[in-house]
């Protein structure tokens, strides 16, 4: 008992200096980008701003909000700079408790996950933005001044950068439910109809109320979630295909 005691000891120590490491790491980031954070905000706002009419701005309506938000920004950015070293502290911890396959596997998938996560946000920055702005501001009814308050601007804006990079991260989640034996491929390709229909629910809870917004959300869920099968199927087969010793 006391030998399981103290492994949960120095586990917990460990997670908590790796935690210290992450913390710093990011502090770090964040100080030189303190110094960008308003250059970094107008950055993000771009995509709105290039669609509001001529003469149109966003408002702040808290006091503070013109220094916050730039702020919250640049630690947004400073997280994702710094995510490749906080998943290798992850991956750090987690690793020794792994066999010598798993690891194979897991190197891959934790780069691929990085990968996807900021191609997710770079969708949802250059093509969903541009696309369902344009959509309201041409929607928006004539003599109404359409503006936003850059703190609820940010709140969309990260909260649709995290829906669509866990979006992309489908293929890592279908390759590992593949692979640790949850369900196999003819599961996931019988199950196609109804991830069809999930994905447009998810477009429809995720996005703004418009059949765009749906579909921009939806159709890459489900591309991608064929591509999971795809992948999968190749990553298993070998595996699978291997005589069972008697």
């Amino acid at each position: 008992m006391s030998e399981l005691q103290d492994s949960f000891l120095s586990h917990l120590v460990e997670l908590r200096d790796r935690l210290i490491r992450v913390l710093i790491a990011v502090g770090i980031v964040f100080v030189p980008m303190a110094f960008f954070a308003r250059e970094l905000y107008s950055l993000l706002a771009a995509p709105l701003l290039a669609t509001l009419p001529a003469g149109g701005t966003m408002i702040a309506t808290d006091v503070v909000g013109v220094f916050l938000v730039p702020m919250k920004v640049a630690l947004t950015v400073s997280f994702l700079i710094a995510l490749p070293y906080v998943m290798f502290q992850i991956w750090a911890f987690v690793a020794p408790g792994l066999y010598a396959h798993e690891k194979k596997l897991a190197i891959p998938l934790v780069i691929a996950s990085v990968l996807l996560f900021f191609t997710g946000m770079a969708f949802a920055y250059f093509a969903f933005f541009p696309m369902v702005f344009g959509f309201m501001s041409k929607f928006a009814p004539e003599g109404v001044a359409w503006m936003t308050d850059i703190e609820k601007y940010f709140s969309f804006v990260l909260t649709m950068f995290l829906a669509f990079g866990i979006t992309f991260e489908v293929p890592v989640i279908v390759i590992v439910l593949v692979k640790i034996g949850i369900v196999n491929v003819t599961q996931l390709r019988e199950w196609r109809p109804y991830v069809i229909v999930g994905a447009f629910v998810i477009g429809a809870i995720f996005t703004p109320p418009d059949v765009i917004s749906q579909f921009m959300m939806a159709v890459p869920l489900w591309l991608l979630y064929e591509l999971g099968i795809v992948l999968a199927s190749i990553i298993v087969r070998p595996e699978s295909a291997t005589p069972l010793p008697e």
